[in-house]
């Protein structure tokens, strides 16, 4: 048995050195691709409640014919704040497939962020009319942030910029990120926001409806990120009916997404698109929503690259895992 096998460690400041805006966009357009293929698995996911107030998932899968496996385990522990520490948690594991053994692990929350806010670039790339130049975003924490950085490298007509903060107060950093890309400022009034967006984003806690349906009007599109456990939602009843609804994984975004409150709209798979199996063709007055509930795959994928460029370039730590 080989005794002098290693673990590659990246940590977050390793993580965060390492992402670039580009490759991950790269990287997570290949998990959609591979999904849509079927060359990609995604196995059943594991999302449960803790009696400490958290919420903990597994999320798992594989690509056989490039000896990828791995999962990630992460959640949502609110009583973090408390802490002066992020809520959202998340470690990576990569395993080598034909031995069990784990080959990297790495710690997850700059790659959850940046993944999703990647996928929500391709939803926006994919589905929101080109020529969009107004966006309403409900939060302004990390993902909300990484959201609207990814809309305005997609989407370069966005100009006018509204935000709806959880206490309705003017968040100045959140307006100080983006001054120098766009119009920004606090919203007066939610719903009216909603109805003079072309782009609507949603990046909350997912604890209920964000606006009024009707304050959806043709043309718009709206990426959904809040919604990913049982019970949570950010769309109002009645909303989903309307669109053209579009999902990362069918039956994942039924069991935790927005599609869990309508379950029999039909939606196709983003990575559908991407491979040409199904074709957006959106028409003028269509209503589309990007039901983004987070593929495994994309965490593998972006993985991948962070630990063949940490071991070409000698980053993070290795330690003896002798077996």
């Amino acid at each position: 048995m080989p005794s002098d096998a290693r673990l590659l460690l990246l940590d977050k400041n390793e993580v965060e050195a390492l992402l670039l805006h580009d490759d991950v966009l790269r990287a997570v357009r290949e998990a959609f691709v591979l999904h849509s293929q079927g060359e990609g698995r995604v196995f059943p996911l594991v999302r449960e409640p803790l009696i400490t107030g958290g919420v903990f998932g597994i999320k798992s899968g594989d690509v056989q014919a490039q000896g990828l496996l791995g999962f990630k385990a992460a959640g949502f522990w609110p009583n973090n704040r408390r802490l002066g520490s992020e809520p959202h948690q998340a470690t990576i594991m990569l395993i080598d497939p034909a031995t069990g053994r784990p080959a990297c692990i790495i710690d997850g929350n700059a790659i959850t962020t940046m993944r999703t806010g990647a996928a929500g670039g391709l939803g926006l790339q994919q589905l929101a009319r080109a020529d969009s130049t107004h966006l309403c975003v409900f939060g302004t924490g990390v993902q909300a942030r990484v959201q609207l950085d990814f809309a305005l490298r997609q989407l370069p007509g966005l100009c006018h910029v509204r935000y709806a903060a959880a206490d309705g107060k003017r968040d100045a950093a959140f307006e100080a990120q983006f001054a120098q890309r766009c119009d920004i400022a606090l919203a007066d009034d939610p719903n009216v926001a909603v109805s003079e967006s072309d782009v609507v984003i949603t990046a909350t806690p997912g604890g209920g409806a964000l606006f009024e349906p009707q304050a959806v009007q043709p043309g718009t599109h709206l990426n959904c990120v809040g919604a990913d456990t049982k019970g949570k939602r950010e769309l109002p009843q009645g909303l989903l009916e309307r669109v053209r609804l579009y999902v990362d994984d069918q039956a994942q975004a039924r069991q935790i997404g927005e599609s869990q409150w309508a379950p029999e709209v039909p939606s196709t798979e983003l990575g559908d698109l991407l491979t040409g199996m199904a074709s957006a063709n959106r028409q003028p007055a269509d209503i589309t929503v990007f039901d983004m509930t987070g593929l495994a795959l994309q965490d593998l994928t972006v993985a991948r690259l962070l630990q063949e460029r940490a071991s070409a370039a000698r980053i993070g730590s290795s330690i003896a895992w002798p077996w």
